[in-house]
């Protein structure tokens, strides 16, 4: 084996990489970052997706809420985040001329709307179930840029063994038919439990607890914030102190190959290079690392314990994402709310709980849901500077819309178009059925004059980010714990990021306590490196 040429050699440029790379860059550390595309960021980018249309969108990920504030005053990034001031508007599937809005800034009129769905007694469960969502991110969050607690110790930190019961060993399902009544209430807080992640909230497994939880412990709060200038603007910010503390970023370099001695072959500017480091950090999916090791995939579904590197069958997706550019917000069926306060937070359509679990066995089993249940984000409300002053004057929004229960098993090379195009429909027409008018109407139009709508499946996430079977967490998730028999005698495994080759450690969204725009598991990746 030859001489390290680099203390540090990371393989994809994504958010967590621009993380890792900034800490060990500060640390003295001689780094260099592999990005196969021209920009870094990954899934965290704005771009102009209309052509000559001047708006740029954050393209794939959209909200910040895991992005730990220690992280940015470490790395002194000038971040801004603005902190929407409505939660959630919901309209009532049995009568969409109502609906549910949850309003931070005025508790009485959430009660009132709380009535107006025939949800009233749900309104006090409600306060009280988000206090308990509130102690376990007190608990759990200041953790997640330490060593692994194991859960002995997590438990023991959150203090309450009725929550911990609640969140951590029974489906979420069970809890949720357990706290509230009303079937919508139901199914606005089980949404954070299917964020790309296709499960039923009754499976044992508990996948949906393990996302339900990432959702609602960021930085203490779950608040989910939108980041000012598009999420382009936080990987710019990481590029820059990366940069600035000495780390060599090389674009358009396409890793080809990486061997458990830290040798990492890639290929840049027409020719062939081959680097050395003493340690290697993947920011890319477990899977598609150990398509670069050259190790065959076994034959298990989840993850090995301790194995760290992605042990299990390929990764699935199970979301559609669509953007749209409409010249206004659209009206509602539900005169009693504005629009902008409807789309001033997370507006959920056909996302009951009933609708939910239906869409789920449908998708498992018959195809495509009657109604794709999804939920819709508008950045330019709370940040118009996304969009031209122009555009901005002429009262322009963006939508991002996700939909659940899409799974990659649909989807094949053949197919793919078609299927986008169903998709597309399917998100419209789900749209549609709680909107006063047709979206499609409001809809703007490019310099060719098509309309400013594009969708991506989770095969189009494949191919443009390297996302096998277009999973946004990379894999499962974890708990944020180590099992109690779970090996912690190395510093990788400490700080879950451990793969089976002790050069080589995970630092995307596949470590431990990776997922969403975080930055965490690049953090720990660079502290098991500085550790060990």
């Amino acid at each position: 084996m030859s001489e390290p040429t680099h203390d540090v050699v990371i393989v994809g440029g994504g958010h967590n990489g621009l993380t890792a790379a900034a800490y060990l860059a500060l640390a003295g550390k001689s780094v260099l970052l592999l990005e196969r595309e021209e920009q870094v960021g990954g899934a965290a980018i704005s771009a102009q997706a209309f052509p000559g249309v001047d708006a740029r969108l954050s393209r794939y990920s959209y909200l910040v809420s895991l992005l730990p504030q220690r992280i940015i005053d470490e790395l002194g990034l000038e971040i801004e985040l603005a902190r929407r001031r409505y939660s959630s508007y919901t309209p009532d599937p049995a009568d969409t001329r109502s609906g549910l809005l949850v309003d931070r800034g005025d508790e009485p009129a959430t009660r009132g709307s709380f009535d107006r769905v025939g949800a009233a007694a749900d309104f006090p469960a409600w306060n009280a179930f988000y206090r308990d969502t509130e102690s376990t991110a007190r608990a759990l969050f200041p953790t997640v840029c330490e060593p692994l607690p194991t859960r002995s110790e997590a438990k023991a930190l959150l203090g309450d063994d009725v929550i911990w019961e609640q969140f951590f060993e029974r489906p979420l399902g069970g809890a949720l038919r357990d706290r509230f009544q009303n079937d919508l209430v139901r199914g606005v807080v089980a949404t954070d439990g299917l964020i790309g992640t296709f499960t039923s909230l009754d499976s044992p497994e508990l996948d949906a607890n393990r996302c339900f939880l990432y959702h609602v412990i960021g930085n203490g709060t779950g608040d989910w914030d939108v980041p000012v200038g598009g999420m382009g603007a936080v990987s710019s910010e990481l590029e820059k102190a990366a940069r600035q503390a000495g780390a060599r970023i090389v674009t358009e370099a396409e890793v080809m190959g990486v061997t458990p001695e830290g040798e990492v072959r890639y290929r840049h500017g027409g020719a062939q290079h081959v680097v050395q480091g003493a340690h290697v950090l993947a920011n890319v999916a477990p899977w598609v690392l150990r398509g670069l090791l050259d190790e065959a995939a076994p034959a298990s579904v989840r993850p090995e314990a301790g194995a760290g590197d992605g042990a299990g069958a390929k990764p699935e997706g199970a979301q559609v994402k669509v953007n749209l550019l409409l010249r206004r917000l659209p009206l509602l069926r539900d005169t009693s709310v504005s629009p902008e306060a409807a789309f001033g937070g997370t507006f959920h359509i056909n996302e009951t709980l009933t609708q939910l679990e239906s869409a789920y066995d449908q998708a498992a089993h018959d195809g495509l849901p009657e109604l794709l249940p999804c939920e819709i984000y508008c950045h330019s409300l709370s940040d118009p500077s996304i969009l031209s002053p122009e555009l901005v004057a002429a009262g322009a929004q963006t939508l991002t819309v996700f939909a659940l229960h899409a799974p990659h098993r649909w989807l094949t090379e053949e197919n793919n178009d078609e299927m986008r195009d169903r998709l597309q429909a399917a998100v419209l027409a789900s749209l549609d059925s709680v909107l006063a008018e047709p979206i499609e109407t409001l809809l703007l139009t490019d310099a060719a004059g098509r309309p400013c709508i594009e969708t991506k499946t989770t095969l189009d996430l494949e191919h443009a980010l390297n996302l096998p079977g277009g999973n946004i967490f990379h894999g499962p998730l974890e708990w944020p714990f180590l099992e109690d028999d779970e090996p912690r005698s190395t510093a990788a495994e400490r700080w879950g990021v451990a793969t089976r080759h002790p050069r080589i450690l995970v630092c995307g969204a596949g470590a431990r306590r990776g997922g969403g725009v975080s930055g965490i598991g690049g953090h720990n990746a660079a502290m098991a490196v500085l550790e060990g």
